[in-house]
């Protein structure tokens, strides 16, 4: 029997190791240097506005997003379609879960000048006092 002195395998010219390891330390980095946007899925066409919104993250609650459009279903807490008799109801409960509650309108450009006035009612109605509606930014 013949036997044969094994071969010692020469050491890798690149870690494969360290390479994890700072790919590892650069994804945990990236994943909290990031900031999430809160982009709502109801499609609509802004006005638009000579004054910007302030960018950068928020310590603050986010909002509660009611958008208006043209075609139905025409109100939209969020996500979920709303009736306008529901509306008042749902703007009421959570104004109870958060006193400081913040709403912010979306209406579409088509909508009508009358749905935001009844929402705008309805959020009065409801003791919510934070107000504000989304623009398109236009540069001055």
């Amino acid at each position: 029997m013949k036997f044969y002195p094994r071969r010692r395998r020469s050491a890798p010219a690149i870690i494969i190791i360290s390479l994890i390891d700072v790919l590892l330390v650069m994804l945990v980095f990236l994943l909290f240097t990031t900031t999430l946007k809160n982009t709502p899925a109801v499609k609509l066409e802004l006005p638009e506005s000579s004054e910007t919104a302030r960018s950068g993250a928020s310590k603050e609650k986010p909002p509660l997003v009611l958008s208006i459009r043209r075609e139905t279903p025409r109100f939209f807490l969020g996500e979920r379609p709303v009736p306008i008799d529901q509306l008042s109801a749902e703007l009421r409960t959570a104004q109870q879960r958060d006193p400081a509650l913040r709403l912010v309108l979306r209406a579409d450009r088509e909508s009508e000048w009358g749905d935001v006035v009844k929402v705008l009612d309805l959020a009065k109605q409801a003791s919510i006092t934070n107000v504000k509606a989304y623009t398109k930014g236009k540069a001055p």
